[in-house]
């Protein structure tokens, strides 16, 4: 019996519908991954940029963010917050923020001096890592907020130790008066002079370009799928055509 093979229309359509969405997601996510690419390669290249001096103007994060800065200042300790929900290498902690007033300038900031872990046995109890006092200069990297997990319940009042899940630097700023800087530097190395324990291998950006990547090829595979399984229906139906 020869192998026949018959179009039949709703199937055609059908698969022609799905083909064309699986592709054009595919694409999507394609463009999508190729976007966060030129994002990483600019944070690397701006990472090799010279240092920064001072904070840039605010608003211009999209230009500056990523930038390695030296900052020359004062920290002021009674302004040290704990952002909670901040694992590292599996265990639960803090990362440490103390508000840093820039030398010749009515500007702070609060730079997040490091990672530390949280007491198992009595979860108020915060880290009290040394901190170096009077003038001095730190070295780190310009970002545009300190990150953001999932905040549950009501966000609690800044105060000096305050335990928070985010930073609102707005309500920080009024709450202790300073005329804090919407930037938030990352300390690279500890203070002058001061070996505080603090691990400061901050995580890279997650910019999920492997997601999209493999969203991808499953939109593609569907595309593939759809017209594979056309084909093959489609001779089955001819061989048992006995018309």
């Amino acid at each position: 019996m020869p192998i026949r093979f018959r179009i039949r229309w709703v199937p055609l359509c059908a698969t022609l519908v799905v083909a064309a969405a699986g592709i054009a997601l595919g694409q999507w996510q394609t463009r999508r991954a190729e976007e966060k690419l030129a994002i990483q390669h600019r944070i690397e290249a701006r990472a090799k940029e010279a240092p920064l001096q001072a904070l840039p103007p605010e608003g211009e994060a999209d230009v500056a963010e990523f930038r390695h800065v030296l900052l020359e200042g004062e920290f002021i300790p009674q302004w040290t917050i704990y952002l909670e929900n901040r694992p590292h290498e599996g265990a639960v902690g803090f990362h440490v923020l103390t508000a840093f007033k820039i030398a010749g300038s009515q500007r702070a900031v609060m730079v997040a001096r490091g990672w530390a872990p949280r007491d198992a046995t009595d979860r108020a109890r915060v880290p009290q890592p040394p901190l170096a006092q009077g003038a001095m200069r730190i070295d780190g990297v310009l970002r545009r907020d300190a990150g953001h997990v999932l905040q549950l319940g009501q966000a609690d009042a800044p105060r000096p130790g305050a335990i928070l899940q985010n930073l609102d630097v707005a309500a920080l700023a009024a709450a202790s008066g300073l005329p804090l800087s919407a930037y938030v530097v990352e300390q690279r190395m500890p203070s002058p002079g001061v070996d505080d324990g603090l691990a400061r291998d901050w995580p890279a950006p997650s910019l999920g370009i492997d997601r999209h990547r493999a969203y991808a090829l499953q939109w593609y595979a569907l595309a593939a799928m759809a017209i594979v399984f056309f084909l093959v229906t489609g001779f089955r139906r001819g061989c048992n055509d006995k018309s």
